[in-house]
């Protein structure tokens, strides 16, 4: 989600925001693809029944719970809301079975000012602490990066700093390789915490090019036209991960928000452990909220991949959108998280709770309903 209760965007900021996004989709069709990015698909097809082969071992629905990605850079703590024992048995509850935790690059790796009491070793301890806690309750974990360094002033900006304080574009090659050695390095011996690599790329809201905004999104550095600092592509964030031995699964979502999977089967990264997952969002002011769409564009892609929903809603306050999305999800047996366990106003987002005893809202009666029916 790119409206954050952290920076406090308006409904109605979001809603233009969203009303444009539709026709930039809208407007970018696809292009014919080279005899080498065809050959790609194939080779994807390939990654796609090895990755289907590695499935996960059980069908993840659950919860966002985020906080970790703005407070520490804030300067106002770590966790938004209680991260005890406690909060996450009433998450348990409601028959989740999945936490989805968003990070803070900076915050993470100790650099570009973030206040030492919130970054480097006690942000990795209290994020380290709270993902034993919600393992020990049985729970399986998502670690996703949210928040990452590079100045992007364009469509979608939300800050201007270079630092981690809001959402970017594009991964940074300074920083989010290391970024994810280091997560990778701590959590590679439990194979129930999973790896979201980025939570809603938007290269093609920098390059309005669909197929060209795809071969950024894949490879990086000079595949990215028109970003004010050095992108590192999702094969490069594999390939990190990769490179300590970790076989944990990994989720890269799509562009335009994690919303558009058009090109995944074409431009799709590759695996040596075989694990990748497809991580989409579907919001109801996301370009692709219409049932046809879903037939067209994300069933054949889950045909293919493992596929989790690491992030639905809706920005009215009701469940209707999210009823509808979950009956298509489950005739399919695919995975989703709510966004988000957190006890904010329908002005901040899609919340699904009022209290951290687990009171759903309207919206988040919906999410509890159907958790309810295994």
């Amino acid at each position: 989600m790119r409206v954050r209760h952290s920076t406090a965007g308006s409904r109605w900021a979001a809603g233009v925001l969203a009303l444009l996004l539709a026709l930039i989709g809208a407007l970018l069709v696809p292009e014919p693809v080279s005899a080498a990015e065809a050959a790609r698909t194939a080779s994807a097809t390939g990654h796609a029944t090895s990755a289907s082969a590695s499935t996960l071992p059980t069908r993840l629905r659950g919860v966002n719970r985020s906080g970790t990605e703005f407070m520490c850079v804030q300067n106002r703590g770590i966790f938004d809301g209680p991260a005890d024992s406690a909060s996450i048995q009433a998450i348990k509850n409601w028959q989740a079975n999945v936490v989805r935790v968003p990070l803070n690059e900076d915050c993470w790796l100790g650099i570009n000012g973030v206040n030492p009491a919130y970054s480097g070793t006690n942000y990795r301890n209290a994020i380290s602490e709270y993902v034993s806690r919600l393992r020990q309750a049985g729970l399986y974990v998502i670690l996703e990066l949210h928040w990452s360094s590079g100045v992007h002033i364009g469509i979608g900006s939300s800050c201007w700093a270079y630092a981690s304080q809001c959402q970017k574009p594009m991964p940074d090659s300074d920083h989010t390789p290391d970024f994810w050695k280091s997560v990778a390095n701590t959590f590679k011996s439990d194979q129930a915490v999973v790896f979201d690599l980025f939570n809603e790329p938007f290269p093609n809201l920098v390059m309005f090019d669909r197929n060209a905004s795809w071969k950024c999104w894949r490879d990086g550095g000079s595949a990215c036209i028109g970003f004010l600092y050095s992108v590192a592509g999702m094969q490069t964030l594999i390939n990190a991960v990769r490179s300590t031995g970790s076989t944990n699964h990994i989720m890269v979502g799509g562009i335009n928000y994690s919303n558009d999977l058009s090109g995944w089967l074409t431009y799709a990264p590759s695996d040596p452990a075989g694990k990748l997952v497809v991580s989409w969002h579907s919001y109801n002011f996301n370009s692709c909220n219409t049932q046809s769409c879903w037939d067209s564009q994300i069933a054949p892609v889950a045909a293919r991949y493992p596929l989790v929903v690491g992030e639905i809603g809706q920005n009215d306050c009701a469940h209707g959108y999210i009823d509808t999305l979950m009956n298509w999800l489950d005739s399919r047996d695919l995975g989703y998280l709510g966004w988000t366990w957190n006890t904010w106003d329908c002005k901040s987002g899609p919340s699904l709770i009022t209290d951290y005893n687990g009171t759903p809202t309207a919206y988040g009666q919906g999410l509890k309903n159907r958790l309810a029916t295994g």
